[in-house]
């Protein structure tokens, strides 16, 4: 439990320094929160490794949910754009991730 905890806090803090980076563009106060967010989101990666979770595994979830979070709340906090065909792509990295995630257990148990 304790290394999807980490892998929780590196995605958040992941996504809150991207959408800090866009934020910064107008105000460079934000890159404050950039270097923080990123930095913070390494060492809980790390801890997720740490804590035995496997690298594919993590690095795909961090990266996938990543990408799926900071495009949605982007289209939610800066009026981007979200279409159909980019929320298709979201549904592949997911499934592709699950797909990691699922090969990973399976490879555990035998």
């Amino acid at each position: 439990m304790r290394k999807w905890l980490f892998l929780a806090g590196a995605i958040g803090c992941e996504v809150t320094g991207s959408l800090s980076l866009k934020a910064s563009l107008d105000h460079p106060a934000w890159y404050v929160l950039v270097a923080l967010g990123y930095t913070t989101s390494f060492v809980m990666l790390a801890g997720t490794l740490r804590a035995g979770m496997p690298l594919g595994v993590a690095y795909g979830v961090w990266g996938a949910l990543g990408v799926v979070l900071t495009a949605t709340l982007a289209a939610l906090l800066f009026d981007e754009a979200l279409t159909l065909v980019m929320l298709a792509g979201m549904a592949f990295i997911i499934v592709g991730v699950l797909l990691v995630e699922l090969g990973s257990q399976h490879k555990a148990s035998t």
